[in-house]
């Protein structure tokens, strides 16, 4: 029998774990003089902001992903008018036009499923009291009167609406708001804009057909009608997961709207 033992699949990812648990203690010790009592929150912030740009090639590559696809649209409206009497024929025709110009109608989703693996890793470390069996001191820091491991719900049976904690979150909340405001309002222009260039190439080609349904991919029109809402479910996020992790929802979603104005301006 070996002395040396690989270590078991369990212990993995503790130590991952507990790896990105001093990550955030150090990024924290750093900001401490600037940001005090919250500078663990201001880490997880800063985080939140480089995970984003790791991210941002691919937005990239979707903006210029959405910009083909409008291109292609005319060349879309002269299937549809080919098509016009078999939907399922223009489905595959649309999806082929698709794969051989190599513009994937689902680009645009890459980023947001990419950053799922960092939110959901702040959830669990601040979701548990300890971490690769020693005691979680991430849940001993605060965003102001608000510790990072509590969610509303804490805040409203610690202090009320506007005890300490709830101002925190009631910040949190118009934060959000304005954030999912400004989302909507350039998730609408979009559409609008995708709509007026349908329209167009509807009209200069005479082909479109009510039978096609004008729609591009099967269940894309959906997505795409649904989208300009996203914004919004944020807000529930923010009030049921615990602090830290709405704080990576709120950056990180301001972070997409920025984007989103400057890929697309």
């Amino acid at each position: 029998m070996s002395v040396f033992s690989a270590p078991s699949v369990t212990s993995v990812p503790a130590v991952f774990f507990s790896g990105f648990v001093h990550l955030v203690e150090r990024l924290a010790d750093l900001l401490e003089p600037l940001f005090h009592a919250s500078a663990a929150a201001a880490a997880i912030v800063l985080f939140t902001a480089l995970v984003r740009l790791l991210v941002h090639p691919l937005s990239r590559a979707a903006a210029r992903g959405q910009k083909a696809r409008a291109a292609l649209q005319p060349r879309i409206a002269e299937l549809r008018g080919r098509h016009a009497r078999d939907p399922e024929k223009l489905q595959r025709a649309v999806l082929e036009l698709h794969a051989r110009e190599q513009v994937s109608p689902l680009s645009g989703c890459l980023p947001g499923l990419l950053q799922a693996p960092a939110f959901l890793l702040l959830y669990y470390v601040f979701s548990h009291s300890t971490i690769g069996g020693e005691t979680n001191g991430l849940l001993t820091h605060r965003l102001l009167d608000a510790p990072l491991g509590d969610r509303w719900t804490d805040a409203l049976a610690a202090g009320g609406v506007f005890g300490g904690a709830g101002l925190v979150y009631l910040a949190l909340f118009a934060v959000v708001a304005a954030v999912a405001t400004a989302g909507y309002r350039l998730a609408r222009r979009a559409a609008a804009m995708n709509a007026a260039a349908m329209n167009a190439t509807a009209v200069n080609t005479a082909t479109v057909s009510p039978t096609a349904g004008g729609e591009q991919v099967p269940g894309l029109g959906a997505v795409t009608r649904v989208m300009p809402f996203l914004s919004f479910f944020t807000l529930v996020t923010v009030a049921v997961v615990p602090l830290a992790a709405a704080l990576y929802v709120v950056t990180s979603t301001a972070w997409s709207v920025a984007e989103r104005a400057l890929l697309h301006r």
